[in-house]
């Protein structure tokens, strides 16, 4: 094949290496263009933004083992069609002339494909602060205003200046020593008697629940859960493809155990996910002659006992309310809780204690990633182990008391008359039933129209129950805002 000699064009040296006939035309193809076709390629297509710093004439000579001039003529080449800007002394940059952009199509992305259930439940259960202004009732943690927020950024400094390096480092793949032992000394003060050594410190009470769930069930097994049953937990169940029994919880008795004891005696159930203190969404707790009929049943069918104290440190009166696993002595209780329902929900930090079940346990843990967060954990330990976090606590459910009550009473008055609504005892949460007559469409399209969320009673349960309930979170701030908010819901309703 002919070689063309070098030519001048563009007042710049283009080196020619071979010519392609097409249709009685002539093709010229350059060096360069190993290179300058996949540049153009990215900055066309928008992969390459303006402003975006290219390789350097040293990087492209390396990787595509050719002469200087051949990448000095490539970027020339790129300048000329108005696709790069040549900076002295700083390199060759993506243009930024809006003509440029402008000609750039978008980047050909494959669709992703997402669960539309999922992804619907997911957004009725949490924040869009990045949206339009709205009064939020749906979300399960504290208001910004109820967040220990100086405690908790003045306790992060003093750890890392005593800490320092040592926060950048793995810590044991079940948790720090001091922390564990700060969490059992506090659970025996409500009687739970826990082992340091069957404790993993997880990455929030969820990761705790999935850690128990694999630890004890085997995709296809059976596990009761209480219903209505809070979304995140069901989506777990499904995630590892459980099968699932809901147990009734009734207003006024509670968790039914005699449901639970005649499902287990016609169906091999493996596990039990319970809430004895505060049920999210109802508030309400097991008697102790239930919890020790749970455990009985449990026992005699040989069946793991998963329990969520997350909201156990949120009593209203009275001493704090123990666990199941303080008249277990079997083992086959699995207690877990977190600190994003009394601190903050961005300190992602839980715990399980996991019973017999805990070799399997410390390895689904190892698995899903070998430590937590040092620095949560050193924050954490440093409030339980001295007395602000039991201050906190104190405040937080005094005006956690002082929200409820108001919820129910603005409720009453300004709702339909025989709406249903559960006083809860502790928690954060209210559980309300809408009368028969009110037209749930109708309820949430004004719900659209005010700018007010709550949590439909459809994410609490696979079988749709629960379609005339909702739940309202009380954890923040009652705003004027919120309180008319609330009042226009129910003047449209009546």
């Amino acid at each position: 094949m002919r070689v063309y000699p070098s030519v001048k064009l563009y007042s710049f040296t283009v080196q020619v290496t071979k010519s392609v006939k097409l249709s009685n035309t002539v093709v010229k193809t350059y060096k360069f263009e190993i290179f300058t076709a996949t540049i153009e390629k990215n900055i066309r297509e928008g992969i390459f933004k303006p402003g975006h710093k290219l390789p350097s004439v040293r990087e492209l000579k390396a990787q595509y083992k050719t002469s200087i001039s051949t990448i000095q003529n490539g970027y020339e080449h790129l300048v000329i069609l108005g696709l790069v800007e040549s900076v002295p002394k700083s390199g060759y940059y993506v243009s930024n002339r809006p003509e440029v952009v402008k000609q750039a199509p978008k980047p050909r992305l494959r669709p992703v494909v997402r669960d539309a259930i999922f992804k619907h439940h997911l957004g009725l259960t949490t924040s869009l602060r990045a949206g339009r202004k709205l009064s939020e009732f749906n979300v399960a943690a504290p208001g910004d205003l109820l967040m220990p927020q100086k405690l908790l950024l003045r306790t992060m400094q003093q750890v890392i200046r005593e800490q320092g390096a040592g926060l950048l480092h793995y810590y044991p793949s079940n948790g720090g020593a001091t922390l564990k032992a700060s969490i059992v000394k506090r659970a025996a003060a409500h009687q739970s008697i826990l082992h340091p050594d069957e404790l993993v410190v997880t990455d929030g009470a969820l990761q705790a629940l999935y850690i128990a769930l694999t630890a004890v069930c085997n995709a296809g097994d059976v596990v009761a859960v209480e219903s209505p049953c809070v979304f995140s937990a069901l989506e777990v169940i499904r995630v590892l493809q459980l099968k699932v029994i809901e147990i009734p919880v009734d207003p006024l008795t509670g968790f039914d155990v005699d449901f639970l004891k005649k499902a287990c005696h016609n169906t091999p159930v493996k596990a039990v996910i319970i809430t004895p203190n505060f049920h999210n969404p109802t508030g309400l707790s097991l008697t102790q002659e239930q919890q020790l009929a749970l455990l009985s049943i449990a026992q005699q069918h040989h069946i793991a006992v998963i329990e969520n104290d997350i909201y156990g440190d949120l009593h209203f009166h009275g001493p704090r309310p123990s666990t199941i696993r303080r008249f277990d002595d079997s083992g086959l209780v699995l207690t877990y809780a977190s600190y994003a329902k009394t601190l903050a929900p961005g300190i992602r930090l839980g715990w399980l204690s996991a019973g017999k079940f805990m070799q399997r346990a410390e390895q689904v843990k190892f698995a899903l990633g070998s430590t937590v967060s040092p620095l949560y954990q050193e924050t954490v330990n440093k409030l339980l182990a001295g007395s602000s976090y039991d201050r906190h606590v104190r405040a937080f459910r005094m005006q956690l008391a002082r929200n409820a009550h108001f919820a129910i009473h603005l409720l009453s008055a300004h709702f339909p008359k025989k709406t249903a609504i559960i006083t809860p005892a502790g928690g954060y949460n209210l559980w309300v039933k809408l009368p028969e007559h009110v037209d749930m469409t109708h309820f949430y399209a004004q719900c659209e129209k005010i700018g007010i969320r709550f949590t439909p009673g459809s994410t609490f349960s696979f079988s749709g129950t629960f379609d005339k309930h909702f739940r309202l979170v009380f954890a923040d701030k009652f705003f004027p805002k919120k309180i008319e908010a609330i009042k226009l819901l129910g003047k449209r309703l009546r």
